[in-house]
């Protein structure tokens, strides 16, 4: 294998703080580094020994042959310390920890496992379910017991028929879980789409799940829960989708090491197909710019390799989304199409909490007939809308 490069930022807060050192041995599993206020334990997801610590990483020279056992969390019969001790963060991108978020008690509330894959193009939440379903059960009814919820629910779109069988396959005789559907359309997995659409409660912007007296949980941080419980394992992996300008077109890869370059998923599908565009890490809506060298962390849910950017001199105003693209970003495409920003704003839903443009009403999108109005006034030619409902 080649150097594993573990960031030591995979989570809401400050990086983490290395407990080894340059030219020590360490396992598949072993806790590297722990928390320096808000954040999660970080385990080695290779066997070899450690390189180079800098303040954003640890380098680690692999072994050519890897174990597949690892080093186990300590045994504790408490499963918030076992989260906790597992390094579990959201899987779906926030990254929040998740023994923070569970450890609160929801007196006749519930808890929602998010199974929407809300991002189009991403596969793999669907896959994991596919290949074992009774797990992401097994995984609700833990946290219903750490959070004391009345009811579980799993939140799906219904155009995964084949998943769907599979999951009405496994919570066959459970009381307490139930199915629901969310609409097929980005952004479905938006915590506040899927309370608005399971239990009619609007949050407004700024305001958490846990208003409403619900959790809601990304499938694989369920499944990372499972694995923490019943198998005291460490978070080493992530399951990801490669899609785009690539060779093998869509590709699902499942538990792929923590720290494994980007480059390497990207020739593991064959390499680009030519021409090709910017790397994305995530989903085409709120996918970050990358490179080769960037590498799998605890939050990586895609690598999207799209086209050039088409080449287009004209005057451009830009319609900022929460959910979808920001001004930043609109600004950063239109630059490296040739055009220039003359005037920009934000979708009339958008409103700012706390310093952050937030949606009224995620997967709602109104009109924006004044907004364009007032960009052609300032000279654009041509509108780019960051829109999200799709």
């Amino acid at each position: 294998m080649e150097n594993m490069i573990i960031p030591l930022l995979q989570h809401i807060g400050k990086p983490a703080k290395p407990i080894v050192r340059e030219g020590e041995e360490v396992k598949r599993g072993q806790l590297i580094a722990v928390p320096d206020g808000l954040g999660a334990n970080i385990h080695s997801s290779v066997s070899g020994i450690v390189k180079e610590i800098s303040d954003g990483f640890i380098k680690i020279d692999a072994l050519e042959k890897q174990p597949e056992d690892f080093v186990k969390i300590k045994d504790t019969t408490n499963y918030l310390e076992a989260i906790k001790e597992a390094g579990i963060v959201g899987a779906g991108g926030a990254g929040f920890p998740t023994h923070i978020k569970l450890n609160t008690k929801l007196e006749d509330g519930f808890v929602v496992a998010n199974a929407t894959e809300c991002e189009p193009l991403l596969g793999h939440n669907m896959a994991r379910i596919v290949e074992d379903p009774d797990l992401i059960v097994r995984g609700l009814k833990y946290v219903m017991e750490i959070t004391g919820a009345k009811k579980g629910y799993i939140a799906i779109k219904p155009k995964n028929k084949q998943v769907l069988i599979q999951l009405g396959k496994a919570i066959k005789g459970e009381n307490n879980i139930e199915i629901r559907f969310l609409p097929n359309m980005y952004p479905a997995g938006d915590e506040r789409v899927i309370i608005r659409e399971l239990f009619g409660i609007k949050l407004k912007p700024g305001q958490l799940p846990i208003e409403a007296n619900v959790i809601v949980s990304n499938v694989e941080t369920i499944r990372n829960i499972v694995l923490a419980i019943e198998e005291r394992r460490p978070v080493i992996t992530k399951d990801l989708t490669a899609d785009g300008r690539l060779v093998s077109g869509n590709k699902v890869f499942l538990d792929v090491p923590i720290g494994t370059p980007i480059k390497s998923i990207i020739e593991d599908c064959g390499g680009y197909i030519e021409p090709h565009g910017e790397i994305l890490l995530g989903g085409p809506f709120m996918g970050k710019k990358a490179s080769e060298g960037d590498v799998v962390t605890k939050t990586t849910g895609g690598v999207l390799i799209g086209l050039p950017f088409p080449q287009d001199s004209r005057k451009f105003g830009l319609i900022g989304c929460e959910c979808g693209a920001q001004i930043d970003r609109l600004t950063y495409i239109v630059e490296s199409m040739g055009g220039e920003v003359v005037a920009s704003t934000n979708c009339k839903r958008m409103k700012e909490v706390n310093g952050r443009f937030r949606c009224e009403e995620p997967g709602v999108c109104p009109g924006q007939a004044e907004k364009v109005i007032y960009l052609k006034k300032n000279g654009a030619e041509a509108i780019i809308v960051g829109t999200c409902e799709t």
